[in-house]
């Protein structure tokens, strides 16, 4: 009989994947060179502990951007835009091994042209990236930012994403965790039904909004201000996390994490600044910051008290949300 399994992000990582802008994608609207600083800061925290695979249009270009290509590999192939985080591989184990998810990318919803992301997964593994690692596309629309994972058969989502009309026609929580269970070994599906943030294309990605930190822990953004326009949906969102329990009947450790000022782009529309968008590297937490003094230092204190036992470090990532995502978002591990 075959086992599946979907670890956790902190579990044993092999590498991690990055894909970087270029000339013709949506960062080529404005300034290109700055739009590259927060990737390559991303990639070289990242490469202090682990490979990074950085897929690029020219790999001469980016790799003379980078004062030491330590740990650092880059890769030419075409892409759409840079969110890899939800057209990367999905890892799991399969009977104790490897195996790599090749999900159907369909740019959130066939928001955005997304021909290209779509095939970057199996580009990658004909060029021998991956090794011997098996490969097995599923015609299923599923983005890595939409699901949390706590290693042991728990997956935390949304019901926003995954049970949208425009991913997979509209399935029901019942038919999604039939797919969740035959794909990636799921146990048990814990549905957000309300959260959201402001500028986000994702339809409420979980990784906007709740992460697991430990098996027993959630982080979630927290908002309290009560004339943001977030504060009913995030407050809603909170109570359906303390009625959520652990496999063994007790309550998760929830921890707040601070709501970012409210940050706009040059047609006023709000960006999705978001703490909850960190990645949890071998060595590291990486975490976003978005010019904000008072959260940005508040975010980084709860993040030193959660990760004691991993380097703590912090990116700007104002020019990422500018672009609808942020830092989490522009990364997929590959387990170990």
């Amino acid at each position: 009989m075959t086992e599946r399994r979907i670890p956790a992000e902190w579990e044993k990582q092999q590498l991690v994947l990055m894909s970087f802008p270029h000339e013709e994608t949506d960062w080529a609207k404005g300034d290109l060179s700055a739009a590259l600083s927060p990737f390559i800061r991303i990639a070289q925290a990242i490469a202090y502990g682990e490979a990074v695979y950085i897929i690029c249009k020219n790999k001469e270009k980016i790799s003379s951007l980078f004062c030491s290509t330590r740990n650092l590999t880059f890769i030419e192939i075409p892409t759409n835009d840079t969110w890899i985080r939800d057209y990367g591989y999905i890892s799991i184990k399969e009977n104790g091994s490897n195996k790599l998810l090749d999900f159907r990318f369909d740019g959130w919803g066939g928001k955005f042209e997304a021909s290209l992301d779509n095939a970057v997964n199996r580009d990658l593994h004909k060029k021998g990236y991956m090794g011997i690692t098996p490969l097995e596309t599923i015609d299923f629309v599923l983005e890595g930012g939409s699901i949390e994972s706590d290693g042991e058969g728990t997956i935390l989502t949304t019901s926003a994403c995954l049970c949208n009309p425009n991913r997979n026609g509209g399935l029901s929580k019942e038919e999604i965790e039939v797919l969740l269970e035959k794909d990636l070994g799921a146990k048990r599906v814990l549905w957000l039904d309300h959260g959201y943030l402001a500028g986000d294309d994702t339809d409420s990605h979980i990784d906007t909004l709740a992460r697991f930190i430990n098996r027993s822990t959630i982080a979630y953004i927290k908002c309290e201000d009560t004339e943001d326009e977030h504060y009913q949906a995030l407050k809603a969102m909170e109570a359906q996390l303390r009625s959520f329990q652990q496999t063994n009947g007790t309550p998760y450790h929830l921890v707040p994490l601070p709501m970012c000022e409210a940050k706009y782009n040059t047609e006023g529309e709000r960006l999705p600044a978001t703490y909850a968008n960190f990645l949890i590297t071998n060595d590291a937490l990486i975490f976003p910051t978005y010019q904000d003094s008072k959260n940005d230092k508040e975010a980084e204190a709860l993040f030193r008290e959660l990760f004691p036992e991993r380097e703590i470090i912090p990116v700007n990532c104002m020019k990422l949300i500018e672009e609808g995502g942020s830092l989490h978002c522009s990364t997929m591990q590959v387990a170990y």
